[in-house]
């Protein structure tokens, strides 16, 4: 009698496993092609723009005219040539140039073909760049400027986010306090950005108290002991970290601080608080367990935003890095380098918000993979 009223019992719980199975299936399924689907056209939005819808072309077909009109005056072969047979063999050296970089094809033709190798991650030749190597192989331009970003980034963010976080428990139990309203005042100091705080510590404590270098990031001639080497980065990176924290250090706590303070003001807090239980265990299980998506995410976002790296900031303190051959890479209109560093940190971000529902239904049993409704 037993078994037969267990055996339903059995094929219930399979069917709900087998029901929650397909769904979390079908759901991963069609994440992941609405997210390729986004990343494909932000790609195709990037290469138009680098592209300027094809005017780029146009700029390169008149670089080709002039560098190739400058090479051929200097050669004296070509100086005694008739001069329809000059305008004829110039004419060819154009279009045989124009060939080799592709541009003799409409561009429409040619941004759907680079888009497809940018989607296979095929990143092919830069048009414009080099690495310091002479390379022309955008894997390799970027691959050599990756760890410089990712080490002024990572020191930078690490520090600026489990800082602020801490400093944002602190005074979330502090309402009213004078450093409390320190934060809240100097918010709006974050509104400007990292490279003019960078601005004002190269003149303070590279110009005036020549303390420390105005840029780079090793000195010249490097050291060539391995353990001073290290020692030379490291005070390189001082300035440009330190621009980038306190650019950011204010709003970071003001935000975190006001996050913190509505958990610690639901219900079941104040319930936690009439129970007697200390202050230690209504903050970790309480306050920061319920926030725990929102950081997690906080923390994931920040960690795939090292690749990009910092622009402008970079760029003033010279460091060799992925924001500066950005920037570079935009003056010098080099679609390809643009659309490399975009379609990676593009993949990045795309997984990073596919796994991170998967997260969240981790730490928060609230949430159920494939459905909206919430237990």
């Amino acid at each position: 009698m037993g078994e037969e009223v267990k055996a339903p019992e059995v094929k219930v719980k399979r069917k709900k496993r087998d029901n929650a199975f397909k769904r979390v299936v079908k759901y991963s399924a069609l994440r992941l092609l609405s997210l390729f689907i986004t990343v494909v056209i932000g790609v195709y939005l990037t290469i138009m723009i680098a592209n300027m819808g094809g005017y780029v072309d146009k700029i390169m077909k008149g670089q080709i005219r002039e560098t190739l009109a400058i090479t051929l005056r200097e050669d004296p072969n070509f100086q005694q040539m008739e001069p329809t047979v000059k305008a004829t063999y110039f004419e060819a050296q154009v279009i045989n140039a124009e060939k080799r970089l592709g541009l003799d094809q409409p561009f429409m033709i040619r941004s759907l073909r680079f888009l497809w190798n940018s989607i296979r991650l095929d990143l092919g030749q830069a048009q414009m760049m080099t690495s310091d190597s002479g390379s022309k192989t955008v894997r390799l331009i970027i691959l050599e400027r990756l760890p410089s970003t990712l080490l002024l980034m990572g020191v930078s963010n690490l520090v600026l986010f489990f800082t602020t976080i801490a400093l944002a428990l602190i005074l979330s139990r502090k309402y009213g306090s004078f450093w409390d309203k320190f934060f809240i005042a100097a918010s709006p100091l974050s509104a400007m950005p990292s490279w003019f705080y960078g601005i004002f510590l190269i003149l303070i404590f590279a110009a005036v108290l020549k303390i420390l270098p105005f840029g780079g990031m090793i000195g010249s001639p490097p050291p060539a002991n391995v353990g001073q080497y290290i020692v030379d980065v490291l005070i390189h990176m001082i300035l440009p970290a330190s621009a980038l924290i306190v650019s950011a250090f204010p709003a970071r706590v003001y935000n975190w601080r006001t996050f913190f303070m509505i958990y610690a003001s639901e219900d079941y807090v104040e319930m936690a608080k009439a129970k007697g239980l200390s202050a230690q265990t209504i903050r970790n299980k309480y306050v920061l367990r319920p926030t725990l998506p929102m950081i997690i995410t906080s923390f994931s976002l920040m960690i795939i935003a090292m690749w990009t790296g910092a622009l402008i900031t970079e760029t003033v303190f010279l460091w060799p890095g992925i924001g500066r051959l950005i920037y570079k890479a935009i003056g010098m209109s080099d679609t390809a380098v643009i659309v490399g560093t975009t379609i990676i940190y593009a993949y990045m971000l795309a997984f990073t918000v596919f796994f991170l529902d998967f997260i969240y239904a981790i730490v928060d049993p609230r949430v159920k993979i494939g459905s909206s409704n919430r237990s």
